[in-house]
């Protein structure tokens, strides 16, 4: 099977976040040139200051293309698209997008991405099980409360080293071209169902509680996240928790030939890492 050029660097955007970590270190153990594409990256990546996208697109290859803070949030299709094209004349050959599934913006960052004239492949994901554990809900589910706006709906959780295993597939084999991979975990859950599971686990009482998408973002204001950030991912919140994403997908078998990981696998392996344990 051919692959990419490995003389040349791969660009991991979000590259210290949850996916572009994953996705990076899969790279190295291949001994793949890689550059993290970070703040505190060497040269820096800033998606909300264009003049770090051309330094540190040079010698690079391809890109994985992960948008913080999300695909979905509001200006990610112009900022993505806008940087597709400077990819492109910077000599960037492949384009692997991190999209958010049924976000009508993720929808049209995937459409900057396809039509940039790269080589592209889109990696549609939900609701990361590693929310729980390396985001915001950390502290929640050491309290024993996880209040969402997601009502009863029903989502395949998606686990991070599945979406990392098809993004570097799909930035190192050329038989991703021109694919798009809807990366789900492997049966649908509550998100009730799925804090109970944890919580059995984790041998504590730990619930779900369903509030309006003003309470969510108030209650993220009131721990320290900025408005900009709280009210637009309560908003896709609202907006993506209406069944629509309530169904599984193919897209590790497809890309990577194995089942997609379990949600279960996903709670034993991080309960035996303490990080759910209450801290005094």
């Amino acid at each position: 099977m051919r692959t990419t050029n490995s003389s040349k660097k791969t660009l991991v955007l979000a590259g210290t976040g949850k996916t572009g970590r994953r996705v990076a270190e899969r790279l190295a153990a291949r001994d793949l040139p890689v550059r993290v594409g970070s703040r505190k990256g060497a040269p820096p990546f800033d998606w909300q200051e264009t003049a770090t996208w051309t330094p540190a697109l040079r010698g690079v290859e391809a890109v994985y293309v992960a948008y913080h803070p999300d695909a979905a949030f509001p200006g990610a299709a112009e900022a993505v698209g806008s940087f597709a094209d400077q990819a492109v004349r910077c000599g960037v050959t492949r384009l692997v997008l991190l999209a958010d599934r049924g976000a009508g913006e993720a929808e049209r960052c995937e459409q900057a991405v396809c039509e940039s004239g790269a080589e592209w492949t889109i990696v549609r994901t939900g609701f990361i099980s590693q929310n729980f554990s390396e985001d915001v809900l950390t502290g929640a589910v050491r309290a024993g409360v996880v209040a969402l706006p997601a009502g009863e709906v029903a989502e395949p959780f998606t686990d991070a080293e599945d979406i990392a295993d098809v993004a570097a597939a799909a930035l190192t084999e050329d038989r991703h071209v021109h694919e798009t991979y809807d990366v789900t975990g492997p049966r649908l859950m509550t998100f009730a169902e799925a804090v109970e599971e944890i919580g059995k686990v984790i041998g504590r009482t730990v619930r779900y509680q369903a509030v309006s998408k003003e309470r969510f973002s108030a209650a993220l204001k009131e721990k320290g996240t900025p408005a900009q950030l709280a009210e637009p991912l309560a908003d896709l919140m609202a907006e993506v928790f209406d069944g629509r994403r309530a169904r599984l997908g193919d897209g590790v078998h497809r890309a990577v030939g194995r089942p997609p990981r379990d949600f279960t696998d996903y709670v034993r392996d991080t309960a035996a890492t303490g990080i759910w344990t209450p801290t005094r």
